[in-house]
This record gives structure tokens, sequence and C-alpha cells, in this order.
């Protein structure tokens, strides 16, 4: 039988959140990347209704809504109940160059990807050095002598 108060799995979980050296969402892990022209990000969701996730960018922040439901009615008693039910979300800070008009998103098997290119403008380019042709005018000398 399943026992509803484990003071030392409750000490771990309080030591690992106060020991965390990184700033992480619990609900909403997430990896960034940037591969070629394009940053990466993805983002775990699991058991996450495609429909429920909102993803909206103002003011160059990116913000990503999502609702996980437990599935159950409310008559049930839990006996343990660890797996994060609610509304989550997550905001990124984008910085200038990126072409936030054209940011695609994709969800696939519990994994929320979203694909934000760099603006053409913002990408490094060569510049090329023309080079003005003068006509040159050889005079000859005359020996006035």
């Amino acid at each position: 039988m399943a026992t509803r108060y484990d003071p030392f799995r409750d000490m771990d979980r309080w030591l690992a959140g106060a020991l965390r050296t990184t700033p992480s969402s619990p609900g909403m892990p997430l990896d960034l990347y940037r591969e070629g022209e394009s940053f990466v990000a993805k983002l775990d969701l699991p058991g996450v209704d495609p429909a429920s996730i909102d993803i909206d960018v103002e003011d160059r922040t990116l913000t990503v809504r999502a609702e996980r439901t437990n599935g159950v009615g409310d008559d049930v008693q839990w006996l343990t109940h660890e797996r994060p039910a609610g509304t989550f979300a997550r905001q990124l800070t984008l910085g200038n160059g990126l072409a936030l008009d054209r940011i695609e998103a994709g969800y696939t098997d519990g994994v929320l990807t979203l694909t934000i290119p760099v603006a053409e403008e913002a990408k490094p380019r060569k510049i090329q050095v023309t080079h003005a042709e003068r006509p040159t005018t050889i005079e000859q000398a005359t020996d006035a002598a």
C-alpha cells in the first residue's frame, strides 16, 4: 500500500529546490541552442493538449503558456500526486537581430520546438570593395632644348 507521507522524500525535494543553482521552470524545462541561422528552443510539455498551447511575442518578450490537466475527477482520493497540473508559463527575452515575424512552432511527442530565425539585417556579410579605374594619360615629354 502507498504511504501518504514520506518525510525523507519531502526533505529531498526541499533540498533539491534550495540548492538549485540554475533557475528553471519545473513544469516547462527548456533547451536553447543555435543551429545555423536560427535559434532553437525545445520545451518539454508531456501530457499537454496542443490546443492549450499559447505563444505570444510582445516587445521582445516571447511567452509560452500551456495547460496540463490531471485527467481524473474531483472525487478521487490521492495517494501520491507528483505530476504537476495546471497552467504553466515560460518567458524568454529575445535580443535584437531576430526575425520575430518568422518564428515557427511545432509540437511532437510532448516537445514544443520553437525556431527563431536571425533577421537578414543582423546576419554577417562581406562588403565588396570596388576600385574605380581612372584613365591614365601618358604625355610624351618634348625636348625643348
